[in-house]
């Protein structure tokens, strides 16, 4: 398994409130996506790569302009995972890119980005592997903002419901598959 930590600590500071709060979310995303894993072994899921992606899959936050987590960056949030998968690309971990990108949301169509005036790249970013998908799945039920807390599925439906129907589809269908 890789050295996540190490990879972490390249780009927050050991100790800081942002550095421990972005390792106690990863922790709890890695954690449901084992539970699930555990579950339903017929997935036949890659449970150490989805544990390292877990733990990695938040990376990009510190780049963004969210003070309330600790993050002091210029970006706007909505793009901490493209940054993340900048990250990750430059490291030479293309798979764990791909999850960074595509956790956000339920994943984040170009129709989402035409619709919503992301500012993104137009290009689908959409979970695709099971791996991606279950990453993506486990991160609705935990918010930096709210660290003590899991969510229910209806809450995660309903935090979803402002960015569409289609949003909220997608986010069924991963919880028919994980649920």
């Amino acid at each position: 398994m890789m050295d996540f930590l190490s990879i972490i600590k390249k780009y927050y500071e050991e100790g800081s409130d942002a550095f421990e709060l972005l390792l106690r979310h990863s922790r709890q995303v890695a954690d449901k996506a084992m539970a699930i894993i555990e579950a339903k072994p017929e997935l036949e899921v890659n449970r150490d790569f989805v544990y390292e992606a877990a733990m990695l899959h938040d990376i990009g936050v510190f780049l963004t302009d969210a003070p309330d987590i600790y993050c002091h960056g210029t970006e706007p949030y909505i793009k901490h995972g493209i940054l993340g998968r900048g990250l990750l690309d430059e490291l030479g971990l293309p798979r764990h890119a791909l999850v960074c990108e595509r956790h956000t949301g339920a994943g984040i169509s170009i129709a989402d980005i035409k619709s919503q005036g992301l500012p993104l790249p137009l290009r689908d970013m959409l979970p695709l592997t099971i791996e991606e998908k279950l990453v993506c799945y486990a991160d609705k039920f935990y918010s930096k903002s709210h660290p003590d807390k899991e969510f229910t599925v209806e809450h995660a439906r309903k935090k979803l419901e402002k960015y569409g129907v289609e949003t909220v589809a997608r986010f069924d269908a991963l919880h028919e598959l994980f649920g």
